[in-house]
């Protein structure tokens, strides 16, 4: 049986499209619509690897708006019972990325009942790359990257610096590939540089 509330959740929250008032800037996160299997590498402080498999998808949310995913590890089909990731724990969370005409910059919010991790972030182009800025819980710097970027392929990296900024670890890297039949229509992110 269909439970009523998830049904009319779904749509109050997801939309078709973008909004039309601010279509070209929701295209700095747009080309992510979709669905993506992915590689996670996290890296423990000693520089030790451990490897896991994510599932992650992307949607146009609140009147399109807004963009919000679902980050996952392990992928849905293997779940249950699973050991949590070194490092990165057992992610089953979600990104609310809202464009703010006021700053020109996207708020993040990411929140992962599944690992009590939650974040706050400002992001924004800068060269080809997506980079999003914030701090963690205890004070710390947090810099996630969407790197090397095609329309069927991205690097995300997951970064922290406890002396602000002047050294950075990876912690978290992620090589996504897309899963869904066609990409967004919207372009990847180019080099904005002007000489």
């Amino acid at each position: 049986m269909t439970n009523p509330f998830t049904t009319s959740l779904a749509a109050v929250l997801l939309a078709d499209a973008p909004a039309a008032d601010r279509a070209q800037e929701l295209g700095l996160y747009g080309w992510l619509i979709g669905s993506w299997e992915a590689d996670v590498i996290a890296h423990g402080p000693d520089g030790g690897p451990h490897r896991g498999e994510a599932e992650i998808h992307f949607g146009w949310a609140l009147e399109g708006r807004a963009i919000q995913d679902v980050w996952m590890i392990p992928r849905r089909n293997h779940r249950a019972g699973a050991r949590p990731m070194p490092i990165a724990g057992n992610w089953y969370g979600t990104t609310l990325r809202i464009y703010d005409p006021v700053i020109d910059a996207w708020r993040i919010f990411w929140s992962d009942p599944a690992t009590n991790s939650f974040r706050q972030q400002i992001g924004r182009r800068k060269g080809a790359d997506i980079v999003q800025e914030g701090r963690t819980e205890t004070g710390g710097l947090s810099r996630w990257r969407f790197t090397e970027i095609t329309p069927r392929s991205f690097r995300w990296l997951g970064e922290g610096s406890q002396d602000d900024g002047v050294s950075w670890r990876l912690v978290v890297e992620v090589l996504a590939r897309r899963t869904s039949a066609e990409p967004a229509p919207y372009p990847i992110p180019a080099d904005q540089t002007t000489a």
